[in-house]
């Protein structure tokens, strides 16, 4: 507005409404949709759906396998990435940068291909690492199933404490090392320094990491199907799959019910880590760039090293050779390399395979959609957040994170039940409504990589250009963008990435002509040929890692495992 009181035009409210109606149709329309149908099933109020979560033995059960999971998950990853962060990031350990890599590769990797490798290992009749241990120890009988509540709880816990582990790895690096340098120098020894200086000062960090472990293990559906069901032991995400499937009234009924529950309990947690957690800084933190010290390891150097390398040897390299090996296998019950039993046509058949190709076809397709469409989004939205004071600009960042937030099952069940033709759109059975799950799943991950890079970017380079009469679009395209290449590519890379192999949301939405890489793996893992799906599952770790070695290098090594 002038000075005269005359109304001009500004495209960023236009633009910032054109995101909100994208968010409010897409997002928060079916979000609100699925929380109604769930207290007006038959258009009046009844919390009779509600109590069958507590009062049906199936429902109630999966509520507490749900609980227990997450929970110890959660537990056990906190206790495992603590130290390893540790370790990696303040102690003298050998090959600290490969340990690193190494134990954020889970992370890059989809959690259905590790319960595939693990299914492999501890499968209680011919899983590989049972048969070894048995032998060597003389056991009677096997000494693992897998197909258990302990199973569950070790896949889950393998490939969820790497996002503790990162979490509590960037807030040791932040940390003003001055305090653990105080209590050094009053004799304090290494230990004690860890447990009476760094771990207080890192309680918001622990808290927050297992927050985030317990609602990722509690929203994973590609673990509890493959490693769960199988022993009849049913989460939340798996049940709330089943009873779409059967279709019936009741059935969806009660995954709705399930639906709304999971999604209330997850942006609990949510609003608990950002805004309780997160407003609680107990992290010093220097004006100056600060390098903490190194503790030496001393004489305990090399016994440290030794046992980080077993856990990870354990943890990650075994499983993953697993899956390869599994790839080239004719007989899954023979040793690899015994006469006959060494075959490429497993690898053959992933780049033959009709259904498989045109899989793959649907997965690149729909995941470059997204990271495209995503990182639009995410570039208008970091430059109104980081340049403006425009009113308004703080919903869709918002709405973006609630979608983040919100678990992959919730999001497909909505979009079911909003986006089938009964009010108006139906998108259903195409890769449209993936392409714009996957955006409302993952566009954060995207946000917050250019909102950094943003914040880098000296604000008078564009009053230099603004003076010299560019308008706003201009100065985005000639001045900021070029300056912000590096994190435009790794946003658009970690969007891409988790959409190419995504199965969640993929396994509710998917039709025969839309069937994604996740779910032709998962179909072939289940109900066809474990070899091929090993081969496939193999094809998306080499993806994956080249992936990152090309994010690497296009970043120049700031952007990457």
């Amino acid at each position: 507005m002038s000075k005269d009181k005359k109304f001009y035009f500004d495209i960023k409210w236009f633009i910032i409404l054109g995101i909100i109606s994208f968010l409010a149709i897409f997002q928060l329309f079916p979000l609100g949709y699925l929380i109604y149908r769930s207290l007006f099933p038959d258009g009046s109020f009844s919390l009779m759906g509600i109590g069958r979560i507590y009062s049906v033995p199936n429902n109630l059960n999966s509520l507490r396998n749900t609980l227990i999971c997450a929970g110890a998950a959660m537990f056990f990853g906190v206790l495992i990435a603590f130290p390893l962060a540790w370790l990696v990031g303040r102690t003298n350990l050998y090959f600290k940068k490969f340990f690193r890599t190494l134990f954020v590769m889970t992370y890059m990797v989809p959690p259905y291909v590790g319960a595939m490798a693990w299914l492999r290992l501890l499968n209680p009749k011919v899983g590989t690492l049972n048969v070894m241990i048995k032998e060597v120890l003389h056991l009677s009988e096997n000494p693992f199933n897998i197909y258990s509540i302990g199973g569950l709880i070790w896949v889950l816990t393998t490939f969820y404490y790497p996002y503790a582990f990162i979490t509590i790895s960037r807030a040791m690096e932040k940390m003003d090392p001055s305090l653990e340098e105080a209590s050094r120098i009053s004799g304090a020894s290494p230990l004690g320094t860890l447990l009476r200086v760094t771990l207080p000062l890192m309680i918001p960090s622990i808290i927050a990491s297992a927050l985030l472990v317990f609602v990722s293990a509690a929203s994973c559906y590609g673990i509890p199907s493959i490693i769960g069901a199988p022993g009849n032991i049913y989460t939340v995400t798996t049940a709330i799959v089943d009873y779409v499937s059967i279709g019936s009234e009741q059935g969806l009924t009660d995954a709705t019910n399930l639906a709304v529950f999971l999604m209330v309990m997850a942006l609990l947690i949510l609003f608990v880590s950002n805004f309780v957690v997160g407003k609680r800084d107990y992290i010093t933190v220097s004006g100056k760039s600060t390098r903490p010290n190194i503790v030496d390891l001393g004489k305990w150097r090399f016994l440290i090293t030794a046992l980080v390398s077993i856990f990870a040897v354990i943890v990650v390299v075994i499983p993953f050779v697993s899956v390869f090996m599994t790839s080239f296998t004719v007989n899954m019950g023979k040793p690899l390399f015994e006469a006959g039993n060494f075959t490429f046509k497993n690898w053959h058949k992933i780049v033959t395979n009709k259904t498989i190709v045109s899989s793959l076809k649907n997965s690149v397709l729909s995941a470059i959609g997204a990271a495209s469409f995503g990182m639009v989004v995410c570039l208008v939205m970091a430059y109104l957040l980081k340049r403006t004071t425009v009113k308004g600009k703080e919903i869709p960042d918002f709405l973006i994170t609630v979608g983040s937030g919100t678990p992959s099952v919730v999001i497909a069940l909505a979009l079911i039940m909003t986006m089938s033709g009964k009010f108006g759109i139906n998108i259903y059975n195409t890769l449209t409504i993936m392409i714009i799950a996957y955006m409302i799943k993952y566009m954060l991950m995207g946000m917050r990589t250019v909102v950094s890079a943003f914040s880098q970017v000296s604000p008078s380079l564009e009053e230099a250009a603004q003076i010299s009469g560019a308008g706003w679009i201009k100065r985005l395209v000639d001045v900021v963008f070029p300056l912000i290449v590096p994190s435009i590519v790794a946003g658009w890379f970690l969007i891409f990435m988790p959409c190419f192999y995504e199965l969640t949301m993929s396994n509710l939405l998917y039709s025969s002509k839309t069937k994604t890489l996740g779910v032709a793996l998962y179909k072939f893992q289940t109900e066809t040929s474990q070899q091929t799906a090993s081969a496939m599952a193999a094809g998306i770790l080499l993806v994956v890692i080249i992936l990152n070695v090309v994010l690497d290098k296009l970043t120049k090594g700031k952007f990457s495992v």
